[in-house]
């Protein structure tokens, strides 16, 4: 199994108890019904939040550099495959832009652990990260990748590592691209037309024959209920 599929594993069973992180963006493609905090917009999100996120993306956290690098790493964790694209294709740099100046918690880990591995390839290969061979590169990751094999002196670079997969994971699921791999499609409406006539039989109980013509059908399903003064279901 690969590092891809790993990764599909994991999130494909976190999509029910909610991602870590969040980048999901929907078109809004049908009317919203959803509820509304008075005074809000559309989303429930108040026009405060709007003016603060407009606020973040227009500032810019990654020197032009750090960014080459993080284009680099968040492909070495998530790579193009067969039927998916690669993180930099699901726009994952853009959303650890974004998580930098949204949850600044992040920043000095991150900027640090980008100058660790400049740090670590001066010191053992003479250049820089970004001048490495594709084979130098994995020669480093390989020993920051793996919390339990990692030896102690390497400590800070995993603790950075873990933090890069992590963000990387969490953009690339909640990308399109993501839940295109991942075959999510989200919650979908269905009928329900009572409980099935053998649990029904099951526990002793029947449907009264003048109310099955009324239950919900398919074709009926957009049909609201009408009910008489003493709650008897009539429509």
């Amino acid at each position: 199994m690969n590092r891809r599929d790993n990764l599909k594993l994991l999130f494909a069973g976190s999509l029910a108890s909610g991602f870590l992180l969040t980048n999901c963006k929907p078109e809004d493609k049908a009317a919203d019904m959803s509820p509304k905090i008075s005074g809000g917009t559309m989303g429930g999100r108040i026009e405060a939040e709007n003016i603060r996120d407009q606020k973040l993306l227009s500032e810019t956290f990654f020197t032009e550099e750090e960014r080459k690098k993080l284009d680099v790493l968040v492909n070495i964790i998530m790579p193009a495959g067969e039927d998916s694209g690669s993180a930099t294709d699901a726009g994952v740099p853009d959303f650890i832009e974004f998580m930098m100046k949204d949850y600044t918690a992040y920043q000095t880990p991150m900027r640090g652990g980008l100058m660790w591995l400049d740090h670590y390839s001066d010191d053992n290969y003479g250049k820089k990260f970004l001048e490495l061979s594709e084979s130098e590169r994995m020669e480093i990751i390989e020993m920051i990748a793996w919390p339990e094999k990692a030896k102690p002196e390497m400590e800070g670079g995993v603790k950075f590592f873990n933090m890069l997969r992590n963000l990387t994971s969490t953009g690339y699921f909640t990308s399109e691209i993501g839940f295109n791999y991942l075959g999510y499609v989200g919650n979908r409406p269905n009928v329900w037309d009572g409980v099935p006539e053998e649990v029904m039989k099951k526990h002793g109980f029947a449907y009264e024959e003048k109310y099955i013509p009324l239950y919900l059908k398919p074709e009926e399903r957009a049909t609201v209920a009408v009910w008489d003064d003493e709650g008897n279901l009539i429509g």
